[in-house]
């Protein structure tokens, strides 16, 4: 049964998104593999609980994402509003001699990083045939940034971006094309490199505002608030560690961050509140912030995450997160701020 999900503007677009997302990637099959008919159904499965926000991109499963996406958007499209990226064209090569990276049964091609005008251009162009649509909503510029690249090869991709990749995704939205242009990064210093290129509407920002880490807030996430610009925020979960997991930023958690983690979700128990309901819910405390996007991998988890969305989570869990320390000074909270 549908729920009724409150809904926020994108920036200063017309589009309305839920305040709960699908992100598309864990349904690709990174590190383990998840059956076609699986992904599809929930797919499916968020779009009949009331989600209306879905996210992809063409790294995903080497397009295996987009086409699972597609598959169930064609026959619903009026349902959703949809984001894809660009900066990575897929090429294709023989199976032996492919770069699968995490993804455990991708479609046969290897990424090339291109940011440039026409590889903007091209990009939406392929995204449109692997989701067989003739639309899409939000297209963010994906993992530009040294975290991804190095510090030598970003100068160059960066220049791609600057001298010719945001002039044509200004061409896609000015037109009508699109609705909304942005970033969708790991690392928050680059967004802020970002905004002095032009205007964005939104960004897809993973990982650097959950109830673990509040690194974004400033600068970044208060010069979103002076330009009307949203953040969706992707990696609720910190990659695992917010759910019960022992990895933080895909990688085995540092004894800080363990320590910090048992921390906050002793709190949690102190209001009978489960930790992972608390990061999901967190980010949307913050005014900026129009979407979180957990990545479910089946109907089953997906419906896991939709009950810690429905648990009230009281006041005083923020304020006491907040007196204890465990939060960035200056965090927004019901009430007020940390």
């Amino acid at each position: 049964m549908a729920r009724t999900f409150e809904k926020r503007r994108v920036g200063q677009t017309s589009l309305e998104i839920t305040t709960l997302g699908l992100g598309g990637a864990s349904l690709a099959g990174i590190f383990s593999a998840v059956p076609a008919d699986q992904a599809r159904a929930t797919v499916s499965h968020a779009l009949d609980a009331g989600l209306n926000y879905l996210d992809t991109a063409p790294q995903y499963g080497l397009g295996r994402s987009e086409h699972l996406v597609g598959d169930v958007l064609r026959t619903r499209r009026a349902d959703a509003v949809m984001s894809t990226k660009v900066g990575r064209l897929l090429k294709p090569v023989s199976p032996e001699n492919q770069d699968k990276g995490a993804w455990v049964d991708p479609l046969p091609f290897d990424q090339l990083y291109d940011y440039s005008y026409d590889g903007v251009m091209r990009s939406f162009e392929d995204s449109l045939q692997r989701l067989g649509v003739s639309s899409i909503d939000i297209l963010y510029v994906h993992d530009i940034g040294t975290a991804t690249h190095g510090v030598e090869a970003n100068n160059m991709l960066w220049q791609q971006l600057a001298s010719g990749g945001y002039r044509a995704l200004r061409e896609l939205r000015d037109s009508g094309v699109i609705s909304a242009i942005g970033l969708g990064v790991n690392e928050w210093e680059v967004l802020m490199e970002a905004m002095a290129l032009g205007d964005w509407d939104v960004f897809l920002l993973a990982g650097r505002y959950t109830l673990l880490e509040q690194t974004s807030l400033s600068p970044f996430m208060t010069t979103c608030a002076e330009r009307g610009a949203s953040v969706v925020v992707g990696g609720p979960f910190n990659s695992g560690i917010l759910v019960g997991g022992a990895t933080f930023n895909y990688a085995k958690a540092p004894e800080a961050i363990v320590a910090k983690v048992k921390a906050i979700e002793a709190v949690c128990k102190e209001f009978n509140v489960p930790l992972p309901a608390a990061a999901l819910q967190f980010p949307l405390t913050h005014p900026v912030v129009c979407n979180v996007l957990p990545g479910p991998r089946s109907p089953a988890e997906l419906d896991g995450i939709l009950d810690w969305w429905d648990i009230k989570i009281p006041t005083e869990l923020w304020t006491t997160l907040a007196a204890k320390g465990l939060l960035a000074v200056g965090t927004p909270i019901p009430g007020g701020t940390a």
